[in-house]
């Protein structure tokens, strides 16, 4: 399993990361948790999509609630099995980043989305309805909410075909070896070079200032 690009207590309380880019789940609910992930993969904001805590209870307020509920190991297996058949219901299909982790002698399920690279996705309203009705879904604020059909978001949205934040952009078949060391040292001079030009600047600025 992938690990998580942020330290799990900073996660939890939010020191690094928006709130609206975070979701707490006491329990696994696939109807809520699916409307969320298609949410965050559409990432309309440009956020950088967003993360949910599975086994991680909030108030009313949505601040977590320690120590956390934890998920029964028991489970894991079958949150799994349930994650595989859920990303293949999306359209077109999107799979989170899952990490298994433990906190305060609790285990979490935690669901890494970041914008997803064939946006906008659209997934079931309801995945346990015998007939499934699909529909776009996007955070607002910290609220996943259903785009409304001919409306400005919905047009918004459907702009984004195909567009992904640079940073959440990813070669699967990239390794180790591709990274070219000589480029490396030469932007890292670069940047040096300019860090200092900006900062010679700024002095000279403030001396004639006085």
């Amino acid at each position: 399993m992938p690990e998580l690009p942020i330290n799990i207590r900073d996660l939890l309380h939010r020191r690094t990361i928006e709130g609206e880019r975070v979701e707490f789940k006491a329990g696994w609910n696939p109807v809520a948790i699916v409307r969320t992930l298609c949410a965050f993969a559409n990432d309309f904001e440009n956020l950088g999509g967003g993360y949910i805590i599975i086994g991680q209870d909030c108030d009313t307020d949505g601040n977590p609630i320690f120590p956390p509920c934890g998920v029964n190991r028991d489970a894991l297996d079958n949150i799994q099995r349930e994650l595989q058949r859920l990303g293949n219901l999306f359209q077109p299909t999107y799979f989170p980043h899952l990490s298994i982790v433990e906190y305060e002698g609790k285990t979490l399920v935690i669901l890494w989305a970041p914008g997803g690279p064939n946006r906008p996705y659209k997934a079931p309203a309801d995945v346990t309805a015998k007939h499934k009705e699909y529909r776009y879904f996007i955070r607002r604020y910290a609220n996943t909410v259903t785009v409304a059909e001919n409306s400005d978001e919905m047009r918004e949205l459907l702009s984004l075909t195909a567009t992904v934040p640079f940073d959440d952009r990813y070669c699967p078949r990239a390794e180790l070896s591709d990274l070219k060391l000589a480029l490396i040292e030469s932007f890292l001079k670069e940047m040096a070079a300019t860090w200092l030009l900006l900062r010679r600047n700024c002095h000279s600025s403030t001396y004639v200032a006085r």
